[in-house]
């Protein structure tokens, strides 16, 4: 698969992969996929951090951060480490008239972009003792259970 490696495509890859993390059950490989490659972004200085943003929905009610990270025409967000709270302006709430731009790239081929472009890297694997969601015979047998009206009815 020969795409080419260059800054729209991998802006486009990024966001593809950070918005099918959103929803993924195992969303684990996704977000690291995306951190991995923003690192390596960082480290060429192709994307820069931007400042701090607050965090919409914060666990435990405790007000935390994320660092606004931007490159090419998008911005992302990432867990911040200890020295972006030194280095970085704080921009307060999230601005939610700005929207990156929407496009189209299959998961499959945004995941191997971005494989190819950070090299050989250990990326958190699917786990393999995920719960079974619905198999055959457990909807079988749901299927007779709704039938009934009550408990009485066995």
């Amino acid at each position: 698969m020969s795409v080419l490696l260059d800054e729209k495509n991998i802006a486009t890859a990024i966001y593809t992969v950070n918005r099918h993390a959103k929803t993924a059950l195992d969303n684990k490989p996704l977000y690291e996929l995306k951190k991995l490659t923003i690192d390596k972004l960082l480290a060429e200085n192709k994307a820069k951090k931007v400042g701090l943003h607050f965090v919409r929905n914060p666990k435990h009610s405790q007000q935390q951060s994320s660092v606004l990270i931007q490159y090419a025409d998008y911005y992302f967000h990432m867990i911040p480490v200890k020295e972006d709270f030194k280095n970085l302006p704080h921009l307060g709430q999230l601005d939610d008239s700005y929207r990156n731009p929407i496009r189209k790239m299959n998961l499959k081929m945004a995941k191997q972009l971005l494989t190819d472009y950070i090299g050989p890297q250990l990326i958190v694997k699917k786990s393999s003792n995920l719960p079974v969601v619905c198999t055959k015979s457990y909807m079988k047998e749901n299927r007779n259970k709704r039938k009934m009206k009550s408990y009485l009815d066995r």
